[in-house]
């Protein structure tokens, strides 16, 4: 079941100071250590994959509670922990440049762990596929993270930025085996509507965008039919009651319309017949889709979803209380009490003597935030 997080994830500038770095990894190294030895592997993966977790551990480690960075930081700060400890799980990616890495990367960890690495890089390819190209929001990826274990589990957490609203938004992944309502969560700011294509009722847009993409160069006489109508130069082949102009506006909300023939006539050649198939054809583009799905909609009426996935469930800023935040919210950072905390956990760690963390969870789990205390951080 999916759980979608509560997350306010304006783009911040600046540098992550290297003294709060080289804690937070210290710190991460022994969370990791717990998580894996009390759940294992798997279930390390799941509390990553989960969007209200990975906003608490980012909150835990003293990264700011309202950043875009607590994706890219955090999962960076993780990525470093686990190549320098060995507890079965490795990540692959990062931001930017990084990310473009992955392939190569997961076919290193792949085969350290003697998995067929071409499974997990394809399955890393067709994650960045759908949330850049099946759901569209108005957000562009930029950062791409994948979690690999040596049993074959395997989890996402990646990111897409809104330029003009400088908002991000944080998409979670769990084993995922079907193209149906795959995410394990979706952290970032819901919005009025979204181009939803693997949303839980789109089996049928799913088969029509294929039927169609496959009808090569026609489909372009489609769209120019399609812009004709906007203009109210032409009408339906089968007569509705549609504002034409409205549904192509929102469309084109999300970006141009517009086609890539190359890809179209790819998709006909290998005679492609399922949906993941399609969006792995490279040059098939967020215009494209857009493209297809309003030629489905407007001439052959299947509908796309426009369902958001994103909820507002717990909010976990209680855990920026542990050590602080990085921009002094809820207060600043000590750095002795962080450095207090990480020598009593390692304590803790040494003597597998975790009764007391327990104790403190059952203290603690009731605590509600002052809420004047959570003001946005800069």
């Amino acid at each position: 079941m999916m759980r979608s997080g509560i997350a306010e994830l304006p783009l911040h500038t600046g540098h992550l100071p290297s003294w709060l770095a080289s804690r937070m990894k210290r710190l991460a190294k022994i969370v990791l250590k717990i998580l894996v030895d009390e759940y294992g592997t798997k279930g390390t993966l799941e509390r990553f994959a989960d969007p209200v977790w990975f906003q608490a551990f980012n909150n835990l480690i003293g990264m700011d509670w309202d950043s875009s960075g607590s994706t890219t930081v955090t999962t960076g700060i993780v990525k470093e922990a686990l190549n320098e400890l060995n507890l079965g799980i490795k990540v692959a990616g990062g931001k930017g440049k990084v990310s473009r890495k992955t392939p190569d990367e997961l076919k290193v960890i792949a085969e350290k762990f003697d998995l067929p690495w071409e499974e997990y890089v394809k399955r890393s390819r067709l994650v960045a596929k759908v949330d850049s190209v099946a759901l569209q929001t108005g957000y562009q990826l930029y950062h791409h993270t994948f979690f690999l274990d040596e049993e074959g589990n395997w989890a996402v957490v990646q990111q897409g930025m809104n330029p003009e609203e400088k908002l991000a938004r944080r998409y979670h992944w769990f084993n995922a085996e079907e193209l149906l309502n795959p995410h394990r969560g979706v952290a970032g700011i819901k919005r009025d509507f979204a181009l939803n294509t693997v949303d839980r009722d789109s089996k049928e847009i799913q088969k029509a965008i294929i039927e169609i993409a496959q009808e090569g160069k026609k489909v372009a006489r489609e769209v120019e039919t399609i812009k004709a109508m906007k203009k109210g130069y032409m009408v339906f082949y089968k007569p509705r009651d549609v504002d034409v102009p409205k549904v192509i506006k929102r469309y084109e909300s999300l970006g141009k319309i517009e086609l890539n023939v190359k890809a179209l006539e790819f998709a006909r050649e290998l005679a492609v017949e399922d949906y993941e198939s399609l969006l792995l054809i490279k040059g098939l583009g967020p215009g494209t889709l857009r493209a297809l799905a309003l030629v489905a909609e407007l001439i052959y009426d299947v509908k796309p979803s426009w369902r958001d996935p994103v909820t507002h469930p717990i909010d976990p800023f209680k855990f920026a209380y542990a050590v602080g935040g990085k921009d002094r919210v809820p207060f600043r950072i000590e750095k002795g009490t962080y450095d207090d905390l990480i020598e009593f956990l390692m304590r803790l760690e040494e003597t597998k003597n975790r009764e007391i963390l327990k104790r403190v969870k059952r203290i603690t789990e009731r605590w509600k935030f002052p809420e004047e205390e959570k003001t946005p951080t800069f």
